[in-house]
């Protein structure tokens, strides 16, 4: 039996690609992204066709799903970004996210945002976050990730917080992958010596 996810605010398919490569035990049965671009060329690379606004889905007529997966907009929590958290609409959509799990009550819920998420107001965000996580019944773990620890060449960090109905995840049993050079996922035929 697949178990299957939700995949919100899913830009063009991370979580999506992510789950593909693990093993075709999971299905994703719902996709939401405001963007319109975005969602037509999530559909062309994984066939399903997201749903536009968070804030216009009918929680109740969504299918039921095991995983709930979130990269929920990192502008208003980035050091990058005017740093206006919740304050800013967009900072907002996390309790949107909970409204979901709340009325779905997916088993496992894995959100993804910016490393500086951990400390945005003085921690009081990932407070928040967590507190509303436990609140409706979830263990929560969390960590700072970083893409070249698992394969690629890119030092990108992100902070992931897995919450689960039963029992915790844990982030010690990860293996990380040494990342191949940039110049490994190039065109052979091309002259990227400055690369090596």
């Amino acid at each position: 039996m697949k178990r299957r996810y939700a995949d919100l605010f899913c830009g063009l398919g991370a979580f999506h690609t992510a789950f593909g490569k693990l093993d075709k035990d999971y299905e994703c049965v719902f996709a939401c992204d405001i963007d319109e671009k975005v969602r037509h060329i999530y559909e062309m690379n994984h066939g399903i066709a997201p749903h536009g606004d968070i804030n216009a889905l009918d929680i109740e007529a969504m299918p039921d799903f095991d995983i709930l997966c979130a990269g929920f907009p990192c502008q208003p929590f980035s050091i990058s970004g005017k740093k206006r958290g919740f304050e800013d609409t967009r900072g907002t959509l996390f309790f949107d996210v909970c409204r979901i799990i709340d009325e779905k009550k997916p088993k496992v819920v894995v959100l993804e945002n910016v490393k500086h998420f951990l400390h945005h107001d003085k921690k009081r965000t990932i407070s928040t976050v967590l507190n509303s996580l436990q609140d409706l019944g979830y263990n929560i773990s969390y960590k700072i990730l970083n893409t070249k620890d698992f394969g690629l060449p890119q030092n990108r960090e992100r902070i992931f917080i897995v919450g689960s109905l039963s029992g915790s995840f844990d982030f010690d049993q990860m293996k990380n992958t040494k990342s191949n050079p940039l110049a490994h996922f190039l065109d052979k035929s091309g002259d990227f010596e400055y690369l090596k």
